[in-house]
């Protein structure tokens, strides 16, 4: 079957599951893994131990999958987010847009498994598997090959007519396809402005992360306390970060004025009262109170601990003075004292925030 007949089924069936950008692959080696093996090797993947365990899968899928021949490669944009959420507790803390609604491992994974359920009807004797990023999978390779978009130096996949605001997906198939996409070309050019914006220097060279140094890794996936030298750069960013992919000229071109390049907000007095809402409501709330209303939501990977960690940092390096009380109340938390700390040192300097 080739990507154009495979190409026609797809769109005839699932365009309105929001599965209409999508590529076709043959799943052999990829074409980045040495690449992807180096970087592991230096230990810019963090504390996440699952990407170097996931490496001999994600080299050869039928280590894992035997019967999977190819790969259908699903993009679908999240800004603005597909599944938003009806009552986001938090109104004015700076999260990345992927984050505003609906965690995608649940619902994109479902509208996948859906077509899996279709595609079976049409070839019962096929199999097929959804995956989402949480799978032992090389999906921006599979991207690329694909004909999604090519690995911008901000390391992510971009197209030149949809940018790079998507998530990937992925259905692994018995199906054999033969390979007729070709790769686009990379259009980044000689634009570094992604790098430049990095507040934390976290792309250490073109389409090259230290994820330790990343703000997203360092509010979302990290269990620690980042050094004090990082937690300045932090900024406002709540969870996530953004900058790199909105300061591209290709999601500028796309989204136009729609997308915020600024490393710190600038924000009026009610957004500001909003932001300090959001910062006492998550430091003062219990991790059970966390849990229940962030549920279904990506924030709710932090934990407790991390939005709480974030909170601190933002309070500090936003110097929200009116919010030294709910600071105090953390001063005794094992894993949190001495943030909490470091966050009044930092409260008691020049300039501060308005009370609100």
């Amino acid at each position: 079957m080739t990507p154009q007949e495979i190409n026609n089924l797809i769109s005839e069936h699932f365009a309105e599951s929001g599965l209409a950008h999508f590529g076709v692959v043959a799943l052999e080696k990829p074409l980045s893994f040495d690449f992807y093996r180096s970087w592991l090797n230096e230990g810019l993947h963090g504390d996440m131990k699952y990407l170097a365990d996931h490496a001999p899968i994600k080299e050869k899928p039928q280590t894992k999958w035997p019967r999977a021949q190819s790969a259908l490669v699903f993009a679908v944009p999240y800004f603005p987010h597909p599944e938003p959420t009806a009552q986001f507790p938090l109104k004015k803390a700076r999260v990345s847009l992927y984050a505003q609604g609906m965690d995608y491992h649940f619902w994109f994974k479902d509208r996948m498994n859906q077509a899996c359920v279709e595609l079976s009807k049409l070839f019962p004797e096929e199999e097929f598997i959804a995956f989402t990023d949480s799978s032992p999978v090389l999906e921006r390779d599979l991207a690329r090959k694909a004909g999604i978009g090519w690995v911008g130096k901000n390391t992510c996949i971009i197209h030149p007519k949809k940018g790079s605001l998507f998530f990937l997906g992925e259905i692994y198939t018995s199906l054999k396809f033969s390979s007729e996409i070709s790769l686009l070309p990379d259009f980044c050019g000689t634009c570094t402005r992604c790098i430049d914006i990095c507040p934390t220097e976290a792309l250490i060279e073109p389409r090259k992360m230290d994820a330790r140094k990343c703000i997203s890794y360092l509010t979302i996936e990290s269990r620690t306390i980042p050094e004090e030298s990082l937690r300045e750069k932090i900024g406002d960013w709540f969870f996530g970060c953004d900058l790199c992919q909105t300061v591209c000229p290709w999601n500028q071109k796309v989204f136009k004025n729609q997308l915020q390049t600024e490393r710190s907000l600038t924000l009026e007095a009610d957004e500001l009262h909003l932001l300090i809402e959001d910062l006492r409501y998550v430091l003062r709330s219990s991790g059970k109170k966390l849990s229940k209303d962030l549920a279904g939501t990506p924030l709710a990977r932090a934990g407790s601990f991390g939005l709480k960690r974030n909170a601190l940092i933002v309070t500090a390096n936003r110097k929200i003075v009116s919010l030294r009380d709910e600071v105090a109340l953390l001063l005794n938390h094992e894993k949190l004292g001495a943030l909490a700390a470091w966050t009044l040192e930092r409260l008691d300097k020049e300039p501060k925030a308005p009370a609100s």
